[in-house]
Protein backbone atom coordinates (compact mmCIF):
# COMPACT_ATOMS: atom_id res chain seq x y z
CA UNK A 1 0.00 0.00 0.00
CA UNK A 2 1.17 3.52 -0.72
CA UNK A 3 1.16 4.25 2.92
CA UNK A 4 3.38 1.74 4.03
CA UNK A 5 5.82 4.29 2.80
CA UNK A 6 5.34 6.85 5.34
CA UNK A 7 4.92 3.70 8.74
CA UNK A 8 8.29 2.78 7.41
CA UNK A 9 9.65 6.34 7.77
CA UNK A 10 7.93 6.87 11.03
CA UNK A 11 9.08 3.24 12.32
CA UNK A 12 12.38 3.75 11.25
CA UNK A 13 13.33 7.03 12.52
CA UNK A 14 12.03 5.66 16.26
CA UNK A 15 14.33 3.32 15.70
CA UNK A 16 17.36 4.88 14.49
CA UNK A 17 16.72 8.86 15.39
CA UNK A 18 19.23 10.51 17.21
CA UNK A 19 18.21 13.29 20.32
CA UNK A 20 18.84 16.39 19.18
CA UNK A 21 17.98 20.01 20.00
CA UNK A 22 15.97 22.41 17.84
CA UNK A 23 15.06 25.84 17.16
CA UNK A 24 11.75 25.50 18.89
CA UNK A 25 13.20 24.17 22.14
CA UNK A 26 10.82 20.56 21.88
CA UNK A 27 13.52 18.10 21.07
CA UNK A 28 13.69 15.80 18.41
CA UNK A 29 14.37 12.45 17.31
CA UNK A 30 16.24 13.14 14.13
CA UNK A 31 17.31 11.51 11.13
CA UNK A 32 19.50 12.75 7.92
CA UNK A 33 18.85 11.81 4.80
CA UNK A 34 15.58 9.56 4.11
CA UNK A 35 13.88 8.77 1.09
CA UNK A 36 9.99 7.61 -0.09
CA UNK A 37 8.70 6.58 -3.74
CA UNK A 38 4.99 6.68 -3.74
CA UNK A 39 3.21 5.74 -7.28
CA UNK A 40 0.42 7.57 -8.15
CA UNK A 41 -0.88 5.52 -10.56
CA UNK A 42 -2.01 3.13 -7.75
CA UNK A 43 -4.62 6.11 -5.82
CA UNK A 44 -4.15 9.13 -3.74
CA UNK A 45 -1.51 9.27 -0.98
CA UNK A 46 -3.46 10.52 1.70
CA UNK A 47 -2.93 9.07 5.35
CA UNK A 48 -5.51 6.20 5.85
CA UNK A 49 -3.91 5.25 9.48
CA UNK A 50 -5.48 8.78 10.83
CA UNK A 51 -7.59 11.22 9.64
CA UNK A 52 -5.82 13.70 7.35
CA UNK A 53 -7.90 17.16 6.84
CA UNK A 54 -7.32 17.31 2.65
CA UNK A 55 -9.73 20.52 2.98
CA UNK A 56 -6.68 22.56 4.75
CA UNK A 57 -4.35 20.71 1.78
CA UNK A 58 -5.96 21.61 -1.00
CA UNK A 59 -6.48 25.57 0.25
CA UNK A 60 -3.45 25.72 1.03
CA UNK A 61 -1.75 24.68 -2.41
CA UNK A 62 -4.22 27.14 -4.09
CA UNK A 63 -2.87 29.93 -1.71
CA UNK A 64 0.60 28.96 -3.41
CA UNK A 65 -0.74 29.00 -6.27
CA UNK A 66 -1.96 32.12 -6.32
CA UNK A 67 1.47 33.94 -5.29
CA UNK A 68 0.01 34.77 -1.66
CA UNK A 69 1.28 35.33 1.19
CA UNK A 70 -1.27 37.19 3.52
CA UNK A 71 -3.19 34.09 5.42
CA UNK A 72 -5.98 35.97 4.85
CA UNK A 73 -7.22 33.71 2.02
CA UNK A 74 -6.50 30.60 4.30
CA UNK A 75 -8.86 31.91 7.06
CA UNK A 76 -11.46 32.85 4.30
CA UNK A 77 -11.15 28.98 3.80
CA UNK A 78 -11.47 28.04 7.43
CA UNK A 79 -7.45 26.95 7.39
CA UNK A 80 -5.81 27.78 10.43
CA UNK A 81 -2.02 26.12 9.33
CA UNK A 82 -0.46 29.29 9.17
CA UNK A 83 -1.78 31.39 11.88
CA UNK A 84 1.16 30.26 15.08
CA UNK A 85 3.67 32.21 12.51
CA UNK A 86 1.49 35.60 11.89
CA UNK A 87 0.34 35.49 15.51
CA UNK A 88 3.30 35.39 16.69
CA UNK A 89 4.55 38.76 14.43
CA UNK A 90 1.44 40.72 16.20
CA UNK A 91 2.30 39.67 19.90
CA UNK A 92 5.91 40.67 19.47
CA UNK A 93 5.07 44.01 17.86
CA UNK A 94 5.30 47.41 19.67
CA UNK A 95 1.12 47.54 19.08
CA UNK A 96 0.35 44.52 20.79
CA UNK A 97 -0.78 44.87 24.44
CA UNK A 98 -2.78 42.13 25.43
CA UNK A 99 -1.84 39.35 27.78
CA UNK A 100 2.06 38.00 27.49
CA UNK A 101 2.03 35.68 24.69
CA UNK A 102 6.02 34.62 25.30
CA UNK A 103 6.54 31.21 23.89
CA UNK A 104 2.99 30.66 23.40
CA UNK A 105 3.50 27.32 21.93
CA UNK A 106 4.70 25.61 24.77
CA UNK A 107 2.75 26.98 27.38
CA UNK A 108 -0.42 26.16 25.70
CA UNK A 109 0.91 22.47 25.56
CA UNK A 110 1.22 22.62 29.27
CA UNK A 111 -1.06 24.99 31.14
CA UNK A 112 -4.86 24.88 31.08
CA UNK A 113 -5.51 28.33 31.90
CA UNK A 114 -3.24 29.94 29.84
CA UNK A 115 -4.21 27.86 26.74
CA UNK A 116 -7.54 29.13 27.45
CA UNK A 117 -6.07 32.62 27.15
CA UNK A 118 -4.06 32.29 24.04
CA UNK A 119 -6.75 30.52 22.03
CA UNK A 120 -8.99 33.64 23.02
CA UNK A 121 -6.32 36.14 21.73
CA UNK A 122 -5.52 34.05 18.62
CA UNK A 123 -9.46 34.01 18.21
CA UNK A 124 -9.90 37.77 18.18
CA UNK A 125 -6.45 38.03 15.83
CA UNK A 126 -7.95 35.92 13.28
CA UNK A 127 -11.23 37.91 13.03
CA UNK A 128 -8.75 41.46 13.02
CA UNK A 129 -7.57 39.87 9.69
CA UNK A 130 -10.84 39.07 8.28
CA UNK A 131 -12.41 42.63 9.08
CA UNK A 132 -9.39 44.83 8.99
CA UNK A 133 -7.84 45.14 5.90
CA UNK A 134 -4.74 47.43 6.99
CA UNK A 135 -4.36 45.36 10.10
CA UNK A 136 -4.64 42.22 7.70
CA UNK A 137 -1.65 43.88 5.23
CA UNK A 138 0.42 44.80 8.24
CA UNK A 139 0.13 41.33 10.14
CA UNK A 140 -1.52 38.92 8.21
CA UNK A 141 1.66 38.65 5.43
CA UNK A 142 4.02 36.25 6.23
CA UNK A 143 6.34 37.64 3.96
CA UNK A 144 8.34 36.11 0.67
CA UNK A 145 7.04 32.67 1.46
CA UNK A 146 6.28 29.83 -0.60
CA UNK A 147 3.92 31.90 -3.27
CA UNK A 148 5.94 34.55 -3.30
CA UNK A 149 8.79 32.60 -4.45
CA UNK A 150 6.98 30.69 -7.07
CA UNK A 151 5.28 32.87 -8.65
CA UNK A 152 7.30 36.15 -8.11
CA UNK A 153 10.89 34.96 -7.56
CA UNK A 154 12.43 38.56 -7.38
CA UNK A 155 15.77 39.41 -9.93
CA UNK A 156 18.76 41.02 -8.84
CA UNK A 157 17.36 43.81 -11.90
CA UNK A 158 14.32 44.00 -9.97
CA UNK A 159 12.26 41.94 -12.30
CA UNK A 160 10.24 38.72 -11.49
CA UNK A 161 10.30 35.35 -12.55
CA UNK A 162 6.80 32.87 -12.59
CA UNK A 163 8.91 29.89 -11.63
CA UNK A 164 5.82 27.64 -11.75
CA UNK A 165 4.54 29.04 -15.21
CA UNK A 166 7.46 28.61 -16.76
CA UNK A 167 8.03 24.55 -15.59
CA UNK A 168 4.89 23.71 -16.90
CA UNK A 169 5.53 25.69 -20.63
CA UNK A 170 8.72 23.55 -20.33
CA UNK A 171 6.88 20.36 -19.66
CA UNK A 172 4.78 20.90 -22.21
CA UNK A 173 7.25 21.98 -25.19
CA UNK A 174 10.63 20.34 -23.99
CA UNK A 175 9.89 17.32 -21.44
CA UNK A 176 12.85 15.67 -21.70
CA UNK A 177 14.55 18.76 -19.99
CA UNK A 178 16.39 17.65 -16.99
CA UNK A 179 16.14 21.54 -15.66
CA UNK A 180 12.15 21.52 -15.06
CA UNK A 181 12.97 22.88 -11.50
CA UNK A 182 10.87 25.47 -8.85
CA UNK A 183 13.36 26.24 -5.97
CA UNK A 184 11.63 28.28 -2.34
CA UNK A 185 14.98 28.65 -0.91
CA UNK A 186 16.02 32.23 -1.77
CA UNK A 187 18.85 32.63 0.43
CA UNK A 188 18.41 36.73 0.09
CA UNK A 189 15.06 36.67 0.94
CA UNK A 190 15.00 34.08 4.23
CA UNK A 191 15.25 36.62 6.72
CA UNK A 192 12.26 38.45 5.37
CA UNK A 193 9.74 34.99 6.10
CA UNK A 194 8.19 34.12 8.81
CA UNK A 195 9.20 30.53 8.21
CA UNK A 196 12.06 29.75 6.05
CA UNK A 197 10.98 27.04 3.38
CA UNK A 198 10.60 23.79 4.46
CA UNK A 199 10.07 22.19 1.39
CA UNK A 200 12.79 23.90 -0.66
CA UNK A 201 13.23 22.61 -4.09
CA UNK A 202 11.07 20.35 -6.51
CA UNK A 203 11.78 18.82 -10.10
CA UNK A 204 9.50 17.28 -12.90
CA UNK A 205 10.29 14.33 -14.61
CA UNK A 206 8.47 13.13 -17.96
CA UNK A 207 8.84 9.64 -19.51
CA UNK A 208 6.02 6.83 -21.20
CA UNK A 209 3.99 9.86 -20.62
CA UNK A 210 3.64 10.20 -17.00
CA UNK A 211 5.17 13.27 -15.14
CA UNK A 212 6.97 12.55 -12.41
CA UNK A 213 7.78 15.02 -9.26
CA UNK A 214 10.61 15.10 -6.62
CA UNK A 215 10.52 16.91 -3.67
CA UNK A 216 14.04 17.58 -1.87
CA UNK A 217 12.44 19.03 1.70
CA UNK A 218 15.19 20.24 4.18
CA UNK A 219 13.24 19.87 7.54
CA UNK A 220 10.55 17.26 7.66
CA UNK A 221 7.93 17.44 10.62
CA UNK A 222 7.30 13.25 10.68
CA UNK A 223 3.94 13.71 12.45
CA UNK A 224 2.13 16.97 11.63
CA UNK A 225 3.89 18.29 8.22
CA UNK A 226 5.18 14.87 6.57
CA UNK A 227 1.33 13.76 5.41
CA UNK A 228 0.51 17.80 4.73
CA UNK A 229 3.70 17.51 2.01
CA UNK A 230 2.93 14.23 0.93
CA UNK A 231 -0.46 15.02 -0.11
CA UNK A 232 -0.08 18.44 -1.19
CA UNK A 233 2.85 17.49 -3.85
CA UNK A 234 0.96 14.61 -5.20
CA UNK A 235 -1.96 17.19 -5.77
CA UNK A 236 0.33 19.38 -7.35
CA UNK A 237 1.92 16.76 -9.67
CA UNK A 238 -1.79 15.55 -10.79
CA UNK A 239 -2.62 18.80 -11.23
CA UNK A 240 0.12 20.08 -13.71
CA UNK A 241 -0.04 16.85 -15.46
CA UNK A 242 -3.74 17.27 -16.26
CA UNK A 243 -2.69 20.53 -17.97
CA UNK A 244 0.19 18.56 -20.00
CA UNK A 245 -2.07 16.10 -20.74
CA UNK A 246 -0.27 13.46 -18.80
CA UNK A 247 -0.75 10.60 -16.15
CA UNK A 248 0.91 11.23 -13.10
CA UNK A 249 3.44 8.78 -12.16
CA UNK A 250 5.72 8.46 -9.47
CA UNK A 251 5.75 10.75 -6.05
CA UNK A 252 9.47 10.77 -4.85
CA UNK A 253 9.87 12.56 -1.21
CA UNK A 254 13.48 13.28 -0.51
CA UNK A 255 13.78 14.27 2.94
CA UNK A 256 17.00 16.46 4.84
CA UNK A 257 16.55 16.33 8.67
CA UNK A 258 13.90 13.97 9.20
CA UNK A 259 12.01 14.15 12.72
CA UNK A 260 9.77 13.60 15.47
CA UNK A 261 8.86 15.78 17.76
CA UNK A 262 8.89 14.79 21.60
CA UNK A 263 6.14 15.45 22.55
CA UNK A 264 4.79 13.29 19.23
CA UNK A 265 6.57 10.12 20.21
CA UNK A 266 3.06 8.88 22.11
CA UNK A 267 1.37 9.85 19.01
CA UNK A 268 2.97 8.38 15.89
CA UNK A 269 3.51 4.97 18.63
CA UNK A 270 -0.11 4.72 18.59
CA UNK A 271 -0.46 5.51 14.32
CA UNK A 272 2.05 2.46 13.76
CA UNK A 273 -0.61 0.02 15.77
CA UNK A 274 -2.83 0.79 13.09
CA UNK A 275 -3.53 -0.78 9.30
CA UNK A 276 -3.87 1.01 6.87
CA UNK A 277 -7.08 1.37 4.26
CA UNK A 278 -6.58 1.10 0.40
CA UNK A 279 -5.63 4.71 -0.67
CA UNK A 280 -8.30 7.00 -1.94
CA UNK A 281 -8.71 8.55 -5.31
CA UNK A 282 -8.33 12.04 -6.45
CA UNK A 283 -11.09 13.78 -8.48
CA UNK A 284 -10.60 16.90 -10.56
CA UNK A 285 -13.13 18.83 -12.16
CA UNK A 286 -12.87 18.00 -15.74
CA UNK A 287 -14.11 21.29 -17.00
CA UNK A 288 -10.63 22.76 -15.86
CA UNK A 289 -7.48 23.12 -17.33
CA UNK A 290 -5.00 25.73 -16.29
CA UNK A 291 -3.79 25.34 -12.27
CA UNK A 292 -4.33 28.61 -11.94
CA UNK A 293 -7.73 28.26 -12.37
CA UNK A 294 -9.48 25.63 -9.75
CA UNK A 295 -11.29 26.92 -7.34
CA UNK A 296 -11.67 24.74 -3.84
CA UNK A 297 -14.82 22.99 -5.13
CA UNK A 298 -13.31 21.38 -8.45
CA UNK A 299 -10.76 19.45 -6.23
CA UNK A 300 -12.03 16.85 -4.33
CA UNK A 301 -10.77 13.25 -2.69
CA UNK A 302 -13.41 10.03 -3.01
CA UNK A 303 -13.78 6.56 -1.47
CA UNK A 304 -11.52 8.29 1.72
CA UNK A 305 -11.69 5.89 4.55
CA UNK A 306 -9.65 6.16 8.17
CA UNK A 307 -9.50 6.03 11.26
CA UNK A 308 -9.99 8.84 13.68
CA UNK A 309 -7.45 11.67 14.07
CA UNK A 310 -4.52 11.78 16.60
CA UNK A 311 -3.63 15.07 17.62
CA UNK A 312 -0.36 16.83 18.26
CA UNK A 313 0.89 20.41 19.04
CA UNK A 314 2.79 22.52 16.63
CA UNK A 315 6.15 23.38 17.05
CA UNK A 316 6.58 27.15 16.24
Amino acid sequence: MLEEEYLNLAKFVLEHGQRKDDRTNTGTLSYFGYQMRFDLTTGFPLLTTKSVPFRLIKSELLWFLHGDTNIKYLLQHNNHIWDEWAFKKWVTSNEYHGPNMDDFGHRAAKDVEFNRIYQTEKARFCDRILNDPEFATKYGDLGLVYGSQWRNWKTSTGKTIDQLKNVIETIKHHPDSRRMIVSAWNPEDVDQMALPPCHTLFQFYVNDGKLSCQLYQRSADIFLGVPFNIASYALLTNLIAKECNLQAGDFVHTLGDAHLYLNHLDQIKEQLTRKPHPAPQLWLNPEKSSIFSYDIDDIKIENYHHDKPIHGTVAV
